[in-house]
């Protein structure tokens, strides 16, 4: 068993050549016309959100301020077989057939730039890598600081800035290579993760369970009745939620609806498709810094109770740098041993001294004469 606490945290700068252009001339043919057509009403100048930066600024962020006990080790591209597991061999050689090429894929604007294919590769390897760590015992959790990301590509199709399916690559390869029976797959990504879903919604060794903003918000999937299908009916778990809420309700659905179902499922891995969008900063479901950090709490628990700490996190989307990049530093640090607080309690310690501080400032003094007795009043 790896030692309690460990963490390695995977980053591999080949996955920084994933950097489409909207400006340069992309592969001539309908879907671009139909692109630059989307792209030309939108009235406002479009860059292409899932940049380079992502990954840089959350590198950067932990190298101004570490987080003791994480250790930083790269990545390795995955081979057509690890991605044959979840994807088709037909959508395979469409997408390395786009090797040094640009071109948009779909109409939701997921594209490709002559470095794409390659990061792509290393993304999903890099998340096998991140398995590898834990089931071999190196490490008890880590996390795979990878891109483009991977929840919404399905076994015959990019899409939502997708190409490979990280997550369920890495699920695939943990079942198949490494003697995991069984797999739980936690998706707290803003967006519903369409192509998880997809991939494993028969499968019932694999129970993926993802709460996200709603429908209509996209991919407009996830709804609370799709629960899987033949022998992995009951191991698809979804919970819609409006977008305004918090950390108060996300808590609640880990304790109420994932514990109960994690403790019934027993899995021998936990995979986390983490992404930060969630937060407040960013597509305005409100999750806090400290809503992470308590969720990376009852995660870590239930891995240790369940599967020997076996914790894997897959980094998805976010797109505000600065909660993005927090975000993942306040994971790592419940990981590497920080006690996770409650969300809202933050700081009632400092208000509590100040209100015992401040308290008297506010209380008029005793009235003297009105407590002195009145001399006429005894008779005398």
């Amino acid at each position: 068993m790896a030692k309690q606490n460990s963490v390695i945290a995977f980053y591999d700068e080949r996955m920084l050549a994933h950097e489409p252009d909207i400006e340069v001339p992309f592969l001539p043919g309908r879907m671009d016309q139909r692109v630059r057509s989307l792209l030309s009403g939108l009235g406002v100048p479009w860059k292409y959100p899932e940049h380079p930066a992502r990954l840089t600024a959350i590198r950067h962020l932990l190298e101004i301020e570490p987080v003791p006990g994480v250790i930083f080790e790269a990545g390795a591209p995955a081979t057509r077989e690890q991605l044959g597991r979840v994807h088709t061999s037909s959508y395979l050689d469409s997408i390395y057939q786009l090797r040094g090429k640009s071109a948009w894929l779909d109409v939701d604007t997921t594209a490709v730039s002559p470095g794409s294919v390659d990061a792509a590769e290393v993304a999903a390897g890099t998340a096998i890598a991140a398995v590898e760590a834990v089931v071999e015992g190196r490490s008890e959790s880590s996390f795979a600081l990878v891109r483009p990301p991977g929840h919404h590509a399905e076994p015959v199709r990019a899409s939502g800035f997708c190409l490979f399916n990280n997550v369920a690559v890495a699920a695939a390869h943990a079942r198949t290579a490494l003697g995991c029976e069984r797999v739980l797959i936690v998706d707290w990504d803003a967006h519903h993760g369409n192509g998880t879903q997809d991939i494993f919604w028969a499968n019932p060794d694999v129970l993926f369970f993802d709460l996200h903003r709603g429908a209509p918000f996209y991919p407009g999937t996830g709804k609370i009745e799709e629960v899987g299908v033949g022998l992995g009916d009951g191991t698809t778990v979804n919970v819609p939620l409006p977008g305004d809420v918090g950390d108060a309700v996300y808590l609640k659905a880990f304790r109420e609806i994932l514990v109960p179902a994690a403790e019934w499922f027993r899995p021998d891995l936990i995979l986390v498709s983490a992404g930060f969008d969630p937060h407040c900063h960013d597509l305005a479901m409100n999750v806090s810094y400290d809503g992470f950090s308590a969720m990376t709490g009852i995660l870590q628990s239930l891995a240790r109770q369940q599967c020997q700490g076996r914790l894997v996190f897959v980094l998805e989307g976010g797109y505000n740098l600065i909660s993005l990049s927090r975000g993942v530093r306040s994971v790592l640090q419940v990981l590497a041993g920080d006690q996770p607080l409650e969300p809202g309690l933050r700081g009632l310690a400092e208000l509590e001294a100040a209100a015992a501080f401040h308290r008297n400032a506010f209380r008029s003094e005793p009235d003297a004469s009105a407590a002195a007795p009145d001399a006429n009043q005894d008779g005398t």
